[in-house]
Order: C-alpha cells, then sequence, then structure tokens
C-alpha cells in the first residue's frame, strides 16, 4: 500500500470516528421518553375483584381519569429522568365504538385510546394486535425507551420481545391478585422487571355501583364557574395549611396533581357540592383548574 493510499484511508478513518463521537454526544443528549399501556380488560377485571369482589364492570365504578394520572404520577417517580410520551389506553367496544365512558377517557389529556372489537360475550378481540403494533412501532423509531405495560395476558409476549428487539425496556405493571397470579408466567419471565400495585394505591379510584349519595338529595348539576371556585377555595385552604413552600414541589407536576392531593380535592369538593364529580370529566377539570389558578396567582 503506497503512502497516498495508506493516508487517504487514514483519513477515512478518522472522518468516521468523528461521526460517531458526534452522534453518540447527540444521544446523551436526547431525554429519555417512556409510555404507558394500558389494558383495560385486564384493569378492570383485576382491579373489580381486587376492589368490589367482582370482574363485572357493571357492578362497580371506575374512576378511569382519577387512576390514569395516578399512573402518569407513580411514573414520574420510576422513570425519573425521563418525559411522558403519552398513556396508550386499549379496551374492547362493540363494531370499535367509543362508549361514553371511553369517549370521556380519550379527551383526557396524553391519552390515546385504542379500541379492539367486543364480542358477544364481552370479549376483548384484536387489543393485543394493538398493543404489539405500538409498541412495536414506538420502539422502531426511537421514540420511547422504556414501556410501562399494565396487562397480564400470554398474549402479550410477542409485543414484548418486539420492543425489546429494537432496544427499548419493557416494564411489567400488575395488580394484587387476592388469590394466585393474574398474569401470565411466560410474559413475567420476559419483561425487564416488574411491579404490582396494591389495594390501597386502587381503592380511591373504585367504588361499588349504588344510588349516588349525593345525587340522591336531587342537588342540581353544578356549572363549570361554581366548580372551578370551589377548587379555587380547596387551593386556599390547601395553601393555608402546608405553605408556600409546598408549591415549590407541586408546580413541576402541572398540569397534573399527585395522587394524594387530588383525591383530597375530589372529595372535599364533593362534599362542598353535595354532588358526585364521579365519571364527570369536564367538572373533573373544572375543579383542577380552579385550583391551579388560585395556586399561580399566590407564587
Amino acid at each position: 500500500m503506497n503512502d497516498d493510499l495508506a493516508a487517504a484511508l487514514e483519513a477515512r478513518i478518522d472522518r468516521t470516528n468523528e461521526l460517531l463521537e458526534r452522534m453518540l454526544a447527540e444521544v446523551a443528549k436526547t431525554p429519555s421518553t417512556h409510555a404507558i399501556f394500558v389494558d383495560a380488560g385486564y384493569l378492570y377485571a383485576a382491579v373489580g375483584r381486587l376492589a368490589a369482589g367482582t370482574e363485572d364492570r357493571r357492578s362497580f365504578d371506575l374512576d378511569a381519569e382519577g387512576l390514569i394520572e395516578a399512573l402518569i404520577d407513580r411514573a414520574r417517580v420510576i422513570f425519573a429522568d425521563s418525559r411522558l410520551l403519552r398513556v396508550y389506553w386499549y379496551d374492547g367496544a362493540r363494531r370499535r365504538i367509543h362508549t361514553a365512558e371511553q369517549q370521556l377517557i380519550a379527551e383526557l389529556p396524553d391519552v390515546k385510546v385504542r379500541l379492539g372489537n367486543l364480542n358477544a360475550n364481552n370479549q376483548q378481540k384484536g387489543v393485543d394486535s394493538l398493543i404489539r403494533t405500538d409498541l412495536e412501532s414506538l420502539a422502531r423509531h426511537r421514540a420511547i425507551s422504556d414501556a410501562a405495560l399494565l396487562g397480564g395476558d400470554e398474549d402479550l409476549v410477542s409485543a414484548v420481545e418486539a420492543a425489546q428487539g429494537y432496544g427499548a425496556r419493557v416494564h411489567l405493571w400488575g395488580i394484587e391478585a387476592p388469590e394466585g397470579r393474574n398474569q401470565a408466567e411466560p410474559l413475567l419471565w420476559e419483561v425487564d422487571s416488574q411491579r404490582t400495585f396494591d389495594l390501597d394505591f386502587f381503592k380511591p379510584y373504585v367504588s361499588r355501583r349504588t344510588a349516588a349519595a349525593y345525587d340522591a338529595t336531587g342537588t342540581a348539576r353544578p356549572t363549570r364557574e361554581d366548580v372551578r371556585f370551589v377548587g379555587a377555595q380547596i387551593a386556599a385552604k390547601w395553601l393555608a395549611s402546608r405553605g408556600r413552600e409546598a408549591l415549590v414541589e407541586l408546580f413541576p407536576g402541572h398540569p397534573y396533581l399527585p395522587g394524594s392531593v387530588d383525591q383530597d380535592l375530589l372529595v372535599e369538593a364533593e362534599e362542598l357540592l353535595q354532588y358526585s364529580l364521579r365519571g364527570q370529566a369536564e367538572l373533573r377539570r373544572a375543579l383542577r383548574d380552579g385550583f391551579w389558578e388560585h395556586l399561580r396567582t399566590q407564587y
């Protein structure tokens, strides 16, 4: 090999190394991103059995909005140096037409509802393939570095393997089972980590379906402004009891509230209004808006 050829080859190698170093530097500066994938069929069945003693959705109410925010809040702690892409909520519906509840969930910020079919026996069909498609696509395009998967079906193993094949880490989230397990062992074997949420985590968001105590009084439905005003009242009380230093911890999570704060806000608002806000997504948002607006004026 002559000197000119050797020099040219060395220059190309140096250039390649320079490009690799620049690429690695850019990757290092790119923030990690996570997404939460919720198999609603598993969620309703497992939470219903745990907190209400039944898997029948018609027998209990689930505050999906509050629970989603609690999951986002927990993910913020687990993936401390990562940002949320969104929550994917997978459920079944006849002819893939949103129910009223699914529509309310779809309207929540940072939430994407994906629907499979619901057959005559109320069994979900096609949900697992939707989860696999999204997990694989997001991992392939480097849109996420971590996936929190709330589910238990063995059919999800292929979705986990597909995402891992593109370098994403998959973390399985489960729901405490009163007896035995409610997640397939092959699924537990494949994931990168596994954690289980207990009854105390879900209890604030589940209630047996009975006549609402507040609605039974015949109280008229409050307006958004009524609820917003109550949110501001509660914020003033909250600030007076905790002090301004508490705002430093609260504001980085805006527009989300920690699960415990959000649940206390809901309970106190219902007592003041004498009206149930469960399942009232629009009024729940007005309540939080009033709470945040008052705090911002005091910051």
